[in-house]
């Protein structure tokens, strides 16, 4: 099938590169001149501005001209958002797709599937830049028939038919994408502590061989588990200079906000986010490692001391 892709950062080159892959045809636009071009020597259709884009699928796709254009966001989330649909809005129409693969809050997703002409698709994406190979985790919300049409898309950009579904009518996937970042959150802090009382305790411990022993067979293996032992690998058992500071912090707010909403306690959590919120002062190893985390699984700067 044809897709369009808006915003060609890491996580939309990798949109790109997969429906690519898989044999899709892509036409890409970003703001930024060069990662259009890079695009298009990967095999992208290069369109220099969101109207040719939406011309080059109107006019390329024999095939799709009356199913409508598929249009996939990947900007980030809030104002980008708002800006690049109210590019996009003269040339939508009931027959188009459009799927936000962002960050964004659900109930923003839910005033932009009500306001957009098109079919709204909200995308709750996991895996970060280092699921480039293997493909990511979608989770999705919107018209069944939408999500239906996406499908050989979304098969190959996440890892498969196993690595999507649709989670139930708009809102959904972003609201699911929410709570899975604050189980996140929550996940990163225990691993945190528990190598930070490794470290300060009684024995002189080699903290990459404990986390990779973990991994092979233990019950708490992970994927984060598996990027603990590379922090240690690559940084030392004391995690060198790597900062007591945690970026972020968004999604588990409004995870938080929602549990108090609906009176569901989710004390982990909300500990997770107040200790995100404390790295911001002086500290400890467990965030150390959290920070060191985030580079792990979505290649965010990471922090360094002086």
């Amino acid at each position: 099938m044809q897709l369009g892709v808006i915003g060609l950062g890491r996580m939309g080159r990798i949109v790109v590169d997969r429906s690519l892959e898989a044999g899709h045809d892509v036409v890409a636009f970003d703001l930024s001149a060069e990662a259009t071009a890079a695009a298009a020597e990967a095999g992208a259709d290069p369109a220099d501005s969101v109207a040719d884009l939406c011309d080059r699928l109107a006019a390329d796709g024999e095939d799709q001209r009356d199913d409508g254009k598929r249009i996939w966001l990947m900007v980030p989330a809030g104002e980008a958002v708002d800006a690049t649909l109210d590019d996009l809005e003269p040339h939508l129409d009931a027959d188009d797709v459009v799927v936000d693969g962002g960050n964004s809050h659900f109930e923003a997703s839910l005033r932009r599937a009500e306001a957009t002409d098109a079919a709204y698709l909200d995308c709750g994406t996991s895996g970060g830049p280092a699921s480039a190979e293997a493909g990511f985790s979608l989770m999705v919300g919107g018209p069944e028939w939408a999500y239906e049409s996406m499908t050989p898309v979304f098969d190959a950009v996440a890892t498969g038919p196993d690595g999507h579904d649709r989670m139930g009518e708009s809102g959904a996937g972003h609201y699911v994408k929410m709570v899975h970042n604050g189980v996140e959150y929550a996940l990163m802090q225990a691993y945190g502590e528990g190598f930070e009382l490794l470290h300060e305790g009684r024995f002189d411990l080699d903290m990459e061989s404990v986390a990779r022993t973990w991994n092979n067979g233990a019950v708490i293996r992970s994927w984060l588990l598996e990027l603990c032992e590379e922090a240690f690998r690559e940084e030392g058992s004391d995690l060198g200079d790597v900062a007591d500071h945690v970026a972020g912090g968004s999604t588990g707010t409004w995870t938080v906000q929602e549990a108090l909403e609906q009176e569901v306690p989710v004390p982990l959590i909300y500990g997770a986010l107040a200790e995100r919120f404390d790295s911001r002062n002086e500290g400890r190893f467990s965030r150390r490692l959290a920070n060191r985390l985030r580079y792990g699984f979505g290649r965010h700067e990471v922090q360094r001391r002086e």
